[in-house]
């Protein structure tokens, strides 16, 4: 049987996970307060465990976030181990896939609960979820360049796609931050609220996707990015497929037959 999300959690230092509502919301959160949630080797290791069993499992919704403690989602790489890697320790610590891709290549759907401030590896990690939700107080960026680097996680490749080049270009070249506000002004994020209702948008933002077949949400998602890695007549094949794909499920059957008997729908994941 597949480990569960909240038993492969269990041994984790810095990793937890809250099953609200078993089968379909499962919230993981980082929780490293001393360092304000800043990624190291073994909350990467922790993160990529507990998402493999997340992959595996039947929620049909992630939310991934920093803890309320750490006041952050979070602050960053781990500078301490930067300062001590060469080139080639470094090459060896980019192999794909890291944590980013991990978290990109689920097939749920993952909400980045920005519940304080996202930098340098924090953002990279918030631009690998599909939507961002941020806290009023919030603030984003890639400081990176402050320390002679440049962002080594994903970042100079999912900003320019969200933001476009140029706000690309400013946040990556100048290392300024950009707070919650301005994040969804330029599309960083998709939405921000205050403290009041800052849990609730998210919960009901991951309630609303939850509600819907299992199998078309990662179909829907799947169809998405492809947006980005495909030309226009190449992806429009490629979502052409991936519906006719869903005329094979029981979902799609049980979801029409909802529909014309006016009642809710009972997805079998199937």
């Amino acid at each position: 049987m597949t480990e569960s999300p909240s038993a492969a959690a269990a041994d984790c230092e810095f990793v937890a996970v809250t099953e609200d509502d078993p089968e379909q919301v499962v919230t993981v959160t980082i929780d490293r307060p001393d360092a304000r949630n800043a990624l190291n080797g073994q909350v990467r290791e922790e993160l990529t465990r507990v998402c493999a069993a997340v992959d595996d499992s039947g929620f049909r919704v992630v939310v991934l976030t920093g803890s309320d403690e750490s006041g952050a989602f979070v602050a960053g790489a781990d500078v301490t181990e930067l300062r001590e890697r060469d080139a080639v320790e470094q090459r060896r610590a980019s192999e794909r896939p890291r944590v980013y891709e991990t978290v990109e290549s689920l097939r749920q759907p993952v909400i980045a609960r920005l519940n304080g401030h996202a930098l340098g590896g924090g953002l990279e990690l918030a631009l690998a979820c599909d939507i961002r939700v941020a806290h009023a107080d919030a603030k984003l960026g890639s400081p990176e360049i402050n320390l002679g680097i440049i962002p080594g996680g994903g970042a100079t490749q999912r900003l320019p796609r969200l933001v476009g080049e140029g706000q690309a270009m400013k946040l990556v070249l100048t290392g300024d931050l950009v707070d919650a506000d301005e994040a969804e002004d330029i599309g960083l994020v998709e939405d921000v609220h205050g403290d009041e209702a800052f849990d609730d948008a998210v919960s009901d933002l991951a309630a609303s996707m939850a509600d819907h077949s299992p199998l078309a949400l990662e179909r829907g998602k799947d169809a998405v990015k492809a947006a980005g890695r495909m030309d226009l007549e190449s992806g429009i094949e490629y979502e052409a497929e991936l519906f006719a794909g869903l005329f094979a499920t029981a979902d799609k059957d049980e979801g029409i037959d909802a529909f014309l008997e006016g009642r809710e729908p009972d997805w079998q994941s199937r």
